[in-house]
């Protein structure tokens, strides 16, 4: 199993939380997403680690960008 936290960039409701959430969880093998509004950071935790440019691709996707 692997966790690892990103922090997003631009998320001000439970709708971005949720819209964030929902792209992360169809990376293929992320079990749990797991987001603080506040502070924006994102963890996401999987069977196996999730390379970062897929991360990135679905937070954009979402609408949103990582953290530099």
């Amino acid at each position: 199993m692997s966790t690892r936290t990103y922090t997003v960039t631009g998320m001000t409701c439970g709708h971005c939380v949720a819209s964030v959430t929902e792209e992360l969880s169809e990376i293929d093998g992320v079990t749990d997403v797991a987001v603080d509004l506040p502070t924006g950071a994102v963890t996401v935790t999987s069977d196996l680690p999730v390379d970062e440019t897929r991360v990135r691709a679905a937070v954009e996707e979402a609408g949103y960008q990582l953290a530099s």
